[in-house]
């Protein structure tokens, strides 16, 4: 059987002091975000389980001093979510890098 591989490219993670950094997918989850306001539906987009998004959405938070996404419960008026000022600054490098 042969192997699956990629084609050539760049990718560029973004990495910070603590170790942890922000790379292609990471940045594709913030991307999806941003485009359907949903961190399920970014997932889903994904081929993610709403755990796994919220768990990178989490890591994500994490890794800076401002959180890149703010989220809100669902209801009566429904929930959603929306990439930050800072996300939209650590999406836009490793993403457009791999573009």
């Amino acid at each position: 059987m042969g192997k699956t591989t990629s084609p050539p490219g760049l990718q560029i993670r973004v990495i910070t002091r603590g170790g942890d950094w922000l790379g292609p997918g990471k940045a594709a989850i913030l991307e999806g975000i941003r485009d359907t306001g949903s961190i399920a539906a970014a997932g889903r987009a994904m081929g993610m389980s709403y755990k796994r998004a919220w768990g990178l959405v989490e890591v994500l938070n994490q890794m800076f001093a401002e959180p890149l996404v703010v989220s809100s419960r669902g209801g009566p008026e429904g929930g959603g979510a929306a990439v930050t000022a800072t996300g939209l600054m650590g999406w836009a490098a490793p993403l457009a890098a791999a573009g």
